[in-house]
């Protein structure tokens, strides 16, 4: 094992999805690094939100396995099959993130409240420190003075990079 071998945080090994007879992922390898920055682009159609999902087991892929930090999340090969229990799927999401293509921000509340959702709800955080980790969030998006604007008052940019701070 390589010193770079043991920096992997996620590994994608096989993954293979087929919705009916359509196969939209075939035996896909990936890979991902602390600390690197992996994009996924392709054709609409190829896969690329298909794979997203499976790796978040929002959608199980059919064939395949799946490695955080060297736990495996998901495995299903022959006749092997790896079954996590719901809380152990959502222990791993809580540390995990998706920006989604259409940022779903929640029109109706501000940046600020959109970011501070998911720790006070999902985490318990106590509300003053979860608005302030949002500000600082904020701040290193590079958006200091938008906590209190609406999706609506937001650039297509800035909808972005709060929903990446989210």
């Amino acid at each position: 094992m390589t010193a770079r071998s043991k920096d992997v945080v996620l590994s994608v090994r096989g993954i293979e999805k087929s919705f009916g007879k359509q196969h939209v992922l075939r035996g896909v390898d990936l890979d991902v690094h602390r600390g690197e920055v992996v994009c996924l682009i392709g054709a609409s159609g190829s896969g690329k939100t298909s794979l997203l999902r499976c790796m978040n087991l929002l959608m199980g892929p059919d064939q395949g396995e799946i490695l955080i930090e060297g736990k495996p999340l998901f495995r299903r090969t022959g006749t092997e099959r790896l079954k996590l229990s719901s809380a152990q799927v959502s222990a791993v999401r809580i540390k995990t993130g998706m920006v989604f293509q259409n940022f779903n921000l929640f029109p109706h509340r501000t940046a600020l409240e959109n970011i501070i959702e998911a720790p006070l709800v999902v985490k318990k955080v106590p509300r003053a420190k979860a608005e302030a980790q949002a500000r600082e969030l904020l701040t290193r998006m590079g958006l200091p003075d938008a906590g209190h604007k609406y999706p609506s008052q937001l650039s297509g940019g800035q909808q972005q990079r709060v929903a990446i701070a989210r």
